[in-house]
C-alpha cells in the first residue's frame, strides 16, 4: 500500500460518497447530510468470566440515516473492531439498502473481542450485555441488528431474548434478523449473501460473454459467505481452483470438490491440508489467473500494491470494503469489472428484510418463495446499476451503484425537507 493510500474505511466511504454526488451534480447539502452517521453509541459491557474475574468489553453501534426507514445492519465480534470501521460499515449499509430498494437506512455494530477465546457462557453473557446496553436505541421500527463477522443465529437469539426482557417481556422477533428458524428466522437466510452474490456474477458473466461452465474462480475467505459462494458457483459449472481462510490458502488447478472441502473445513477448522491441494501464500490468492475472484474476507485486501497483478475478469465483493479507492482505479483501467460490495453482498440484507416483514406479519414464506423474491430483487438491482454505468459512460459499477442508491436517498431527503 502506498504512503498516500487511504486504509481508514470511514474516510474511504466518505470519498466514494463524494465522488458519486459530484458525478450526479447533486446539491452539496446531500453530501453534507450523509457524510456522518446520525448517531454512534459507545458502550462498555462488564462480563463475568468463567474464572470469576470481571472483564469489560467495548462495543459500538452506528446508525447512519433513517431517512428511508429504520436503520439495519450486522453486529461483528472481532479483535480489530474500531469506531471508524463501524461508522463506515453503517454508511455502506445505507447505500446497500438503497441500491436494492429496501425501506431502510444503514446501521452497524461491533464489539472488540476475540470470540475464539471465549467460552459459550462468556459469549452469551457478552451478547446479552451488549443487547441490554443498546436496547433503548434499537427496535423493529428504529434499528434492526443482524449477524456479521463471527456472530451467528445463536448470538442473535440471545440478543433478541435480552431485548425482549428489557421491553417488559414482550415477544417481538422483528427487532433482530438472522435468527434461528424456530425463533422467527427466515428460510434461505444462511446462504442469502452468497446466493445474491452468485446472481450478480451470473448477470455480469452474461453481459461480458463469459461461459460459467468453462470459467475458473478463486475464493478469498472460506467462511459463511465464501464457502457457500464456492458451492453455488460450482453448481453453475465453475471450477474453484483456489480458496483461503484465516490460516492459509490452497490451490488445485483441476478444481476442488467444494462440498468435501466444506466438510473438511468443518472438521479441521481450516482448509489447510485438504486432500490433493497445494499450499500457497495467502497474498498470492488475489493475483492468481482466473475468471472470477471473490474476496469474502475483510476490508482493504486489494490495494494499489497488488491491484496491477489481479488477473480476474470479474471481482465480486462478497466482503465489505475489500478494495481501496486507489486499487479500484487500477482495476478499472485494466478492464476488470468490479461488482461492488453494496450490490454483490446485498443478498444478506435483502433476506433479512424478508425476515423482518415475515415477523411483522406473523406469516412465513417457503424457501422457494424467498429464493424467487431474492433473485428478482438482485437481478433488478444489477440491471439498474449496469444501465446507470452505461448511461454515464465514464463511471465504474461501484460509482453507478452509489448513483442508483443516491437517487432514492436524495429524493427522500428532499421530500422530508432535509435538503
Amino acid at each position: 500500500m502506498t504512503v498516500h493510500e487511504q486504509s481508514n474505511p470511514f474516510l474511504i466511504v466518505q470519498q466514494q460518497l463524494k465522488e458519486a454526488t459530484e458525478k450526479m451534480n447533486l446539491p452539496a447539502s446531500v453530501y453534507e447530510v450523509l457524510k456522518y452517521p446520525k448517531r454512534v453509541l459507545t458502550v462498555s459491557i462488564p462480563v463475568k468470566m468463567d474464572d470469576g474475574s470481571m472483564k469489560t468489553f467495548i462495543g459500538y453501534r452506528s446508525q447512519h440515516t433513517d431517512v428511508l426507514g429504520p436503520t439495519k445492519g450486522g453486529i461483528r465480534f472481532h479483535p480489530d473492531v474500531t469506531m471508524d470501521e463501524v461508522k463506515a460499515l453503517s454508511m455502506w449499509m445505507t447505500f446497500k439498502c438503497g441500491v436494492v430498494s429496501l425501506p431502510y437506512g444503514g446501521g452497524k455494530g461491533g464489539i472488540i473481542c476475540n470470540p475464539k477465546e471465549l467460552s459459550k457462557g462468556e459469549l452469551e453473557r457478552l451478547s446479552r450485555g451488549f443487547a441490554q446496553s443498546i436496547s433503548a436505541f434499537i427496535g423493529p421500527d428504529k434499528d434492526i441488528p443482524a449477524p456479521d463477522v463471527y456472530t451467528n443465529a445463536q448470538v442473535m437469539a440471545w440478543m433478541m431474548d435480552e431485548y425482549n426482557k428489557t421491553q417488559g417481556g414482550i415477544n417481538n422477533p422483528g427487532v433482530i434478523t438472522g435468527k434461528p428458524i424456530t425463533l422467527g428466522g427466515s428460510l434461505g437466510r444462511d446462504t442469502a449473501t452468497a446466493q445474491g452474490c452468485i446472481y450478480t456474477i451470473r448477470e455480469a458473466a452474461n453481459k461480458m460473454g463469459i461461459q460459467l461452465d468453462k470459467a475458473t474462480a478463486v475464493i478469498q475467505g472460506f467462511g459463511n459467505a465464501g464457502s457457500h459462494a464456492a458451492r453455488l458457483l460450482a453448481d453453475l459449472g465453475v471450477t474453484i481452483i483456489a480458496v483461503s481462510d484465516s490460516r492459509g490458502a490452497i490451490f488445485n488447478k483441476q478444481g476442488f470438490n467444494v462440498q468435501e472441502l466444506m466438510d473438511y473445513k468443518k472438521s479441521n477448522s481450516s482448509v489447510l491440508g485438504f486432500n490433493g491441494s497445494e499450499e500457497i501464500t495467502a497474498d498470492k490468492i488475489l493475483t492468481m489467473a482466473c475468471d472470477i475472484l471473490v474476496p469474502a474476507a475483510l476490508e482493504n485486501q486489494i490495494t494499489s500494491k497488488n491491484a496491477p497483478d489481479v488477473k480476474a475478469k470479474i471481482v465480486a465483493e462478497a466482503a465489505n470494503g475489500p478494495t481501496t479507492p486507489e486499487a479500484d482505479k487500477i482495476l478499472t483501467q485494466n478492464g476488470v469489472v468490479v461488482i461492488p460490495d453494496i450490490l454483490a453482498n446485498a443478498g444478506g440484507v435483502v433476506v433479512s428484510y424478508y425476515e423482518w416483514v415475515q415477523n411483522l406479519m406473523g406469516y412465513y414464506w417457503s424457501a422457494q418463495e424467498v429464493a424467487e423474491k431474492l433473485e428478482a430483487q438482485m437481478v433488478t438491482a444489477f440491471d439498474k446499476t449496469w444501465n446507470t454505468r452505461e448511461k454515464y459512460g465514464d463511471v465504474d459499477l461501484r460509482t453507478a451503484a452509489y448513483m442508483v442508491s443516491l437517487e432514492r436517498i436524495t429524493e427522500a431527503l428532499r421530500l422530508r425537507g432535509w435538503i
